[in-house]
Parts: structure tokens; sequence; C-alpha cells
């Protein structure tokens, strides 16, 4: 599993972390952390405490980056309201690949390729001291949190679900 570190989007989220600060360290997990749930379970935390990475692109095509608490579902309706648009349009595997650098289910709200238009986190994020964010790959995460989530994405506290 150590060999997971060495995939190229897990080192571009290390030096994005080095960059930034982060303390980290990437954990490697035994099993895939596709899903919130399934990270939250290999963590022995809450499914809150995952700072799951989803993008979207509004009317406009601009990359819209969503990270939101594993506890919940986006409203995609909210969050375009509160954006000003009138919906939020879902992106394919390739189109989250080709402009994140990252696969589904790895997706890293840092060390992307392209940096997305907009960044917003959801704001129950901030009920947790410490969340985990992907870092690269299914079986990467790193430790990190609300405020440094803001820090090193730039992203606008909302509310994002229920």
């Amino acid at each position: 599993m150590e060999h997971i570190l060495e995939k190229s989007a897990v080192k571009r989220v290390a030096a994005a972390m080095q960059e930034l600060a982060i303390a980290g360290p990437i954990t490697v997990l035994g099993e895939s952390a596709r899903t919130a749930q399934d990270a939250a379970s290999a963590l022995g935390i809450e499914v809150g405490q995952i700072a799951s990475s989803l993008i979207f692109q509004t009317p406009e095509e601009e990359v819209l980056l969503i990270i939101t608490s594993g506890r919940h579902r986006v409203d995609t309706d909210l969050v375009a309201r509160n954006l000003g648009y009138s919906e939020l349009a879902r992106v394919d595997a390739a189109f989250v690949k080709e402009f994140s650098g990252f696969s589904i289910g790895g997706v890293s709200p840092i060390g992307w390729s392209n940096k997305p238009d907009i960044t917003v986190i959801d704001e129950a994020l901030n009920d947790y001291e410490t969340v985990w964010a992907a870092a690269g790959h299914p079986h990467g995460v790193y430790p990190t949190t609300f405020t440094e989530l803001i820090a090193s994405t730039g992203a606008t506290p909302m509310k994002v679900g229920e």
C-alpha cells in the first residue's frame, strides 16, 4: 500500500501540503475511501468529518469545487441560488480527471492541475476539530481543519446541504 505515496497525484498533493504548510501527514488506508462512509469507517471517525471534494459547472461553464461534509448530500439547487445561478451541471469522471488531475474517489481540495473558478466549503465542516480530505488517491487521506481548508483553497463558507 505504501506505493500509493509514489503516485503522481499523491505527490502533487504532498507538494501542495508542503507549500501551504499543512502538517498532514498523508495516511494510506488499507481499504478504499471512495465514499465518505468508507473513509470514515477506515479512520474510525464520524462520516461528517470527511471533507469530500465535488466538482460541478455553472451555466457559464465555470468550474465549481464544493468541499462538503460527508454527513449530507450537496443540495445543488441551494448552492446555485446562493451563488446566483439558475442551476449547476454535473460533470463526468473524464472531466474531473482532465481538469483537476484526480480520479473520482481521490479528488483532493489542493494540488489541482487547473485551479477551480469558484470554491465553496460546507460550513458543517466547522463542527469538527479535525476533518479528513482525499490526498489524490482513493486510499490516501490527510487531516486538516475547516480554517486550514479555507486558507489553502480560498473557499467561501456556505450551507450546501441538510
